[in-house]
């Protein structure tokens, strides 16, 4: 595996894998954070993926270290891991589960995806189509707190963001930008192609896990219609 490394500040580093939104380097980055998390020192406060990079931090206070500069013993550490032998894929013990995510594509839930449509040349039919017939990969999650950035978009559907962002897009947006599709966790501000939305709470500070996703699983849409969306939110509101 080659990575090289980068300082963060007085108490992080940056192994990056690479440069690119690719899917084998993304798999190798989850590989990478899935080793090292299973061995990782008390003293190594968070393992941090992102699409071709990691991002370790200490705490540097921890007893362990406190006698060596923070990143001189993440450094010895590192060493001592291998980390030029190669790594496993994160589906080496066969195919993750797929989490499911409903999505309504009509209309207000959908502002732009006549525009996704024209741009593409396609039929709005023909965009859901495609849209719900990949299995993406959570390349990483970032700009807000449980928003997953997936890797798989068609091709045919990338476009550019929007020339002038909104300033509210509504939580559970399904969203297009570039060539990577996300969901919006909670409302604000956004420059991407909303073409959907999910009743699903993506995150939710009171749950063990706040963030609905995590970087590394696979995700596909499934779509529902108006009527399901609206019961969906109306049994929601009750609970």
């Amino acid at each position: 595996m080659r990575w090289m490394l980068e300082p963060l500040g007085e108490d992080a580093v940056l192994l990056r894998l690479g440069d690119a939104i690719s899917p084998e380097i993304n798999r190798r980055v989850h590989a990478l954070a899935a080793r090292l998390d299973a061995c990782r020192p008390a003293w190594l406060r968070e393992i941090v993926p992102a699409y071709a990079s990691l991002a370790l931090i200490v705490e540097p206070g921890h007893p362990e270290i406190r006698d060596a500069p923070p990143l001189d013993r993440l450094h010895e550490w590192l060493a001592a891991q291998a980390l030029d032998a190669t790594a496993p894929r994160p589906d080496d013990d066969g195919p993750a589960a797929i989490v499911d995510i409903p999505t309504c594509y009509d209309g207000d839930c959908a502002p732009d995806l006549d525009d996704v449509a024209a741009h593409a040349g396609l039929k709005r039919e023909d965009v859901v189509a495609r849209h719900t017939g990949t299995v993406y990969i959570v390349g990483m999650l970032g700009f807000a707190p449980g928003f997953p950035y997936l890797i798989g978009l068609a091709p045919a559907l990338a476009m550019p963001r929007r020339a002038t962002p909104r300033v509210r897009v509504p939580a559970g947006s399904v969203a297009i930008g570039g060539a990577q599709t996300g969901l919006y966790p909670r409302e604000s501000p956004g420059g991407w192609h909303v073409i959907g939305r999910t009743p699903l709470q993506l995150f939710d500070p009171e749950r063990p896990q706040p963030s609905l996703l995590a970087p590394g699983q696979r995700v596909r849409f499934a779509a529902i219609d108006r009527a399901q969306w609206d019961a969906t939110v109306g049994a929601a509101r009750h609970v």
